[in-house]
């Protein structure tokens, strides 16, 4: 029985990975779920998987759904980060699901790490973020880091099992891997009148074909800057140089990712698009459980398609590359600027392809800073944030 926290308990992993547990109750406890202001969702949650411990971000929240608890229900309601981070680790604690969109999720994911403990990796920026810091910390601590995102997932099952047990460190060369290829569906926007880019609305640009996810999330797929996002943490997941990396635009999301081996062999992880498959495969591995995915029916796919990203569509996927070859710094601040850029668009304070342009302009003015510590990363992080609001005000 292992005892799991839940990061982003009330978003779409947090769900994902409640359906997977509810599916596998023997070998599964909820022990926490973290959120940060949805009551009613967290309240439904609590109702049904009666974890020890409810965490609320939102101190008001918390007030709240202390006040809407059940009395048959012992769940414990807390709130502020020394509780949060008391939480994540808790020798009670086996393994951290860790899917908070954004920044918000770097100190509590990187608490987990440095505990030891079996952190499935769902927020990206973590790694965008800290990457190397992040990667030390693991080796460090013993921990076990196994990667949800459906793409680092494919890529992670298509690896050979040295390469598997060394993330961070291993030698993709010396294991006869040639190329990563990562795999993106590019979004709803993928065939869109280049012009009609800029007029698009935040509800066309969450409609995505094949994946159900968050907002935030839903308007990086559109850009592509999800992508870009993915690319840098491929680079700290399996240290890849920025020439083992390619970007493949796939639009059925059947193949997940691909590892091209040095003799021409291409290992691809396929299955249909349900963030279940991969979130399963990291809780069990490295045996196999029971997802309540349906199986891949070829009969009904008929057709798989490829196509390179077109660079003048997705500039943020082009910045993000450039950020990468840049340093930690750049994909700090890019991340930032993204995430107050994405923002703003949800808001209808700025256009989608103004996304774009408030990226740039942020990384053209990344501060010279000594990234040894979270907190460098997260005062870099503050600083970039404060830049993107100037560049959002000259838009408008």
């Amino acid at each position: 029985m292992q005892n799991m926290v839940i990061l982003g308990a009330t978003g779409s992993i947090g769900s994902s990975t409640l359906s997977v547990i509810s599916q596998n109750p023997q070998q599964y406890a909820v022990y926490g779920l973290v959120a940060n202001a949805s009551v009613d969702k967290m309240l439904s949650l609590c109702i049904e998987h009666k974890p020890v411990y409810a965490h609320m971000v939102d101190e008001s929240a918390a007030k709240a759904l202390q006040q809407r608890i059940p009395a048959n229900i012992a769940t414990k309601v807390t709130t502020g980060e020394d509780a949060l981070l008391g939480l994540v680790t808790a020798s009670e604690v086996d393994t951290v699901m860790a899917a908070i969109v954004g920044a918000a999720g770097l100190v509590s994911t990187f608490a987990a790490v440095k505990a030891g403990k079996r952190v499935l990796l769902a927020n990206k920026e973590a790694l965008v973020m800290s990457g190397e810091l992040f990667m030390q910390a693991t080796v460090q601590s013993g921990a076990t880091l196994l990667p949800v995102d459906s793409e680092h997932n494919a890529i992670f099952q298509c690896l050979p099992a040295d390469i598997q047990a060394n993330l961070g460190h291993c030698d993709l060369t010396a294991s006869g891997i040639s190329h990563i290829l990562l795999t993106g569906s590019g979004g709803p926007f993928l065939t869109a009148d280049l012009a009609a880019l800029q007029s698009m609305t935040p509800a066309q640009a969450c409609n995505h074909p094949n994946w159900s996810m968050g907002p935030k999330i839903s308007v990086d797929s559109a850009t592509m800057m999800n992508k870009g996002l993915e690319f840098i943490e491929a680079r700290w997941l399996f240290n890849t140089k920025a020439e083992q990396l390619k970007v493949v635009i796939h639009p059925q999301s059947v193949i997940h990712s691909m590892v091209q081996y040095r003799d021409g062999s291409v290992l691809a992880q396929m299955g249909n698009p349900d963030m279940r498959t991969p979130i399963a495969h990291c809780m069990s591995f490295p045996e196999r459980i029971n997802a309540g995915v349906e199986p891949l029916d070829f009969f009904k796919v008929r057709e798989l398609s490829f196509c390179e990203p077109d660079f003048n569509r997705f500039p943020c996927l082009g910045l993000a590359m450039q950020a990468c070859e840049q340093g930690q710094e750049a994909t700090t601040v890019l991340n930032a600027a993204n995430e107050i850029a994405v923002a703003a668009f949800l808001a209808e304070q700025i256009k989608f392809t103004d996304i774009a342009k408030v990226n740039e302009a942020c990384l053209l003015k990344v501060p010279q800073s000594s990234l040894s510590t979270i907190e460098d990363i997260v005062q870099l992080d503050a600083q970039a944030r404060a830049i993107a609001h100037e560049a959002i005000n000259s838009i408008n």
